[in-house]
């Protein structure tokens, strides 16, 4: 059995295997580690979450696959899982960060049928910010290399693809309204309503937004900080959008519902905008919800991304293909805009979490992980 230096054996499989217990660049793998971890629950990022520089790497078991990270997506709703909201039977303290993408460093005996040291692997289980990950083989997605515009797709772009295919109802001509239209989900739901040859418009923060937006085929960009949304839709779409993919909440939601055409659907894939809340919700007009929607004859339907996972490798696969072949552009923000420069760093992501909820961002935000020997085995 492989043992540590110090303290009692931490069996992973037997001696024929403890080859695979092996940094693929020839060095040991650390003794410790940092990553970040919820020490209490709150929707503000930076009193929730701590960051820990003394943890032991943890080891994979048969059937795991042991990642070292070398980037990880911010998603919105980090701050509901450091707030509680997802699971409140889990207290702190507990590991947070959705998704990863870096080499498998150290594999279980039944994972190595399928995976190899050195290889390039994307995964969503949590736990992803962290030096290093356990990520169960059968959750991980091979790819070419690892580059940051593979992890874009992980839950961005699986968002925006199941959510479309499976409720949106697609097809040629449907006007198709994205809120938060650049970011890291919104720009996968303007290019793939676009690749269904639907009409699309798509709200953003600001005139680099717009202009990206454009670059990715959106049809009419609207900044609203410049433009009143609603008063564009009235005069540019007088019959109503047929499908709307809504992130924002608040004003923004009862805007998109106002907006409806006669049999038109509305996908609430989140309500960004009340996160930080202590409720984590932002007001909206309910009351008149059921009246609105009889009207038109329109549907309402929330989409969550956990309820549809035997879709998902269909869907990733789909993202990849489009991707390999230049049909699908996936925006990365490293940071290289925001205040105290690129997200490099466990540390810097408290930044990115700040510079999401200021609005900031076009497209996903990543933090890079560099990697540094330190402590051996």
């Amino acid at each position: 059995m492989l043992r540590l230096a110090a303290g009692a054996a931490r069996g992973i499989v037997d001696m024929s295997y403890a080859r695979h217990f092996l940094d693929f660049q020839g060095s040991a793998i650390p003794r410790a580690m940092q990553k970040l971890v919820a020490t209490r629950l709150s929707p503000a990022f930076r009193e929730a979450v701590t960051l820990r520089r003394d943890c032991p790497v943890p080891l994979p078991g048969d059937g795991d696959l042991l990642v070292r990270n070398r980037f990880v997506g911010i998603n919105a709703s980090d701050i509901n899982y450091s707030a509680g909201r997802y699971d409140p039977s889990v207290k702190p303290p507990f590991d947070i960060g959705f998704e990863g993408i870096g080499e498998v460093v150290a594999l279980g005996l039944s994972a190595s049928a399928k995976y190899a040291v050195g290889q390039a692997v994307a995964y969503v289980a949590p736990g992803s910010f962290a030096e290093y990950t356990v990520v169960p083989a059968s959750v991980a997605t091979p790819v070419p290399s690892v580059k940051p515009e593979y992890l874009t797709l992980l839950v961005s772009g699986t968002t925006a693809y199941i959510s479309l295919t499976e409720l949106g109802e697609l097809s040629e001509g449907k006007k198709v309204l994205v809120t938060a239209a650049a970011g890291g989900t919104g720009q996968f739901a303007v290019q793939l309503s676009k690749i269904a040859k639907c009409h699309v418009i798509g709200t953003c923060s600001s005139d680099e937004k717009s202009a990206f937006l454009r670059s990715i085929g959106c049809d009419r960009p609207i900044n609203y900080r410049t433009e009143p949304v609603e008063k564009v839709l009235k005069q540019e779409y007088p019959e109503g959008v047929d499908v709307v993919y809504e992130s924002v909440g608040g004003p923004m939601f009862d805007l998109a519902v106002d907006s409806l055409a006669t049999k038109g659907r509305l996908l609430v894939i989140g309500f960004i905008s009340g996160y930080q809340s202590p409720t984590g919700l932002s007001p909206v007009k309910a009351a008149a919800l059921p009246a609105k929607l009889l009207k038109k004859s329109a549907s309402l339907q929330g989409f969550f991304l956990n309820h549809y996972f035997s879709k998902y490798q269909a869907a990733m696969d789909q993202l990849l293909q489009l991707y390999t072949r230049g049909d699908l552009v996936c925006e990365v923000d490293l940071g290289c805009q925001a205040p105290g420069g690129r997200f490099i760093g466990l540390e810097s992501i408290f930044r990115a979490v700040d510079y999401m909820y200021a609005g900031k961002n076009i497209g996903k935000l990543v933090a890079e992980l560099p990697h540094c020997a330190s402590s051996k085995l």
